[in-house]
């Protein structure tokens, strides 16, 4: 067999096991990117060995170049290997959809009774246990992505660079694909620092082969579904009704949200709150907080603010309102992570074999292991700690906890977790489980 028709996943299931898989990982998509990395990595690479490490971490690496959210284009690319487009699509709407319709529910909870503290409380626990999910996943990924010294001290400073120097993270990844292929270019040898991106001995299937008339096609079915609605409802409502403005808000947000949700927040909440009155100041804090609860990516926060936008602004009943705003918001948010996808996805399977950028996306690899750590460190802070403020040394900023803030049972909770997972080998589920029983008994207590 040629070496460049050798890409398969290790095993291959049928698009109904593919269903409950990825509907099982939508469900349990808690604890922001680390945490859905990390859960996809244990059930994809580890569990049911879809996908080999290699690859898992080169389609990572690809990801986290694209704009929007990561974790959801990481599934849709699993899902893509899988079982073409088909298994793109279902792996990319069940892990957005799930926490979609949790968020919308939320969102008329708040809107109808301006409260909603009940049900974040009831989820500490599993925000715990993600915890330690996070943990073993970047143990594990850590181990089998950086196999020199050099790409420990690239991860090093990535960590650095973005979790105290708030360097942006498109820098980051090029100055880290820089890196790596200068380093392979001096060598003038193909080293064991590139061979992992060297394809593994599995037929490539026919989609992920690269042609130019599917990347036309694909991008011209994929644009028109995601422009053409944006057409229609201003040209049936209006270029100033709420719906259109959300649509063409929405749409730019999906194109410029490179590092993940937290890099747009500000942003976000500036133009809704000031240029557009969609919300106020402190709800953007609260749709922040029902994000962090449900599951799917944090970028769920916009269905949020387009929920409250329609509602209040709408001229309809507000709860119709708000639910067609949240779907707006939906709709424009997540079209383009299966146009970047469907299109870019058999030219970066193909890039594997060049040597060269192989070196890059080590590199790059070596980057998101030190960004993966500064998310899991967020997490850990914001989850353990109910104080956090940010504080300037220098050029550096750093997320300083109050200790008098520190909470004790999200703290056991993590702990058991960790153990059961990383010593004791039990279980992701039983262990997730136990950790909500054990945050529900703790609050009742």
């Amino acid at each position: 067999m040629d070496q460049k028709d050798r890409v398969r996943p290790v095993s291959e299931p049928g698009i109904g096991e593919l269903f409950a898989v990825f509907a099982k990982i939508g469900l349990l998509s808690f604890g922001g990117p680390a945490g859905q990395i990390a859960l996809m990595h244990r059930v994809l690479v580890e569990e049911k060995r879809w996908l080999d490490e290699p690859r898992f971490l080169h389609a990572l690496n690809y990801c986290m170049l694209l704009p929007g959210p990561e974790a959801m284009q990481l599934a849709t690319y699993a899902g893509w290997l899988v079982q073409g487009v088909r298994g793109g699509l279902v792996a990319g709407l069940l892990f957005v959809l799930p926490g979609a319709a949790v968020l919308i529910a939320l969102s008329t909870i708040y809107l109808l009774a301006g409260e909603v503290t009940l049900v974040q409380g009831l989820l500490f626990g599993l925000k715990a246990a993600v915890l330690a999910v996070v943990l073993e996943a970047l143990i594990k990924v850590s181990r089998r992505a950086l196999k020199s010294r050099w790409l420990g001290v690239l991860a090093v400073v990535a960590f650095v660079a973005i979790a105290f120097l708030q360097v942006p993270f498109p820098l980051i990844v090029l100055g880290a694909a820089l890196v790596g292929a200068a380093a392979h270019l001096l060598s003038g040898r193909s080293d064991s620092d590139t061979a992992d991106f060297a394809d593994t001995g599995y037929a490539m299937p026919e989609w992920a082969r690269p042609s130019w008339s599917r990347f036309i096609r694909t991008g011209a079915v994929w644009l028109a579904i995601w422009l053409l609605p944006l057409f229609m409802v201003q040209a049936a409502l209006g270029v100033e009704h709420v719906f259109s403005q959300e649509a063409r808000f929405f749409s730019i947000m999906a194109t410029v949200t490179f590092g993940g949700a937290y890099a747009v927040l500000a942003y976000v909440a500036q133009q809704a709150v000031e240029v557009y009155g969609w919300l106020r100041p402190d709800e953007m804090l609260t749709g922040l907080g029902l994000a962090e609860t449900t599951p799917g990516p944090l970028i769920l926060v916009l269905l949020f603010v387009g929920y409250l936008g329609g509602a209040r602004l709408a001229a309809i009943e507000p709860v119709t309102g708000g639910v067609l705003g949240a779907l707006v918001a939906l709709w424009f948010t997540f079209a383009p992570c299966f146009l970047w996808i469907f299109a870019g996805a058999p030219y970066v399977e193909t890039v594997r074999n060049v040597r060269w950028l192989a070196a890059a996306l080590a590199g790059v690899t070596a980057a998101v292991v030190g960004v993966i750590a500064n998310l899991a460190l967020w997490f850990a802070i914001h989850v353990l700690f109910a104080t956090v403020e940010e504080r300037g040394f220098g050029p550096f900023s750093v997320a300083v906890p109050d200790p008098a803030s520190f909470d004790p049972a999200a703290a056991v909770i993590g702990l058991a977790a960790a153990i059961a997972l990383l010593r004791l080998k039990i279980g992701m589920i039983p262990v997730l489980a136990a950790s909500v029983l054990a945050g529900m008994v703790w609050l009742l207590a």
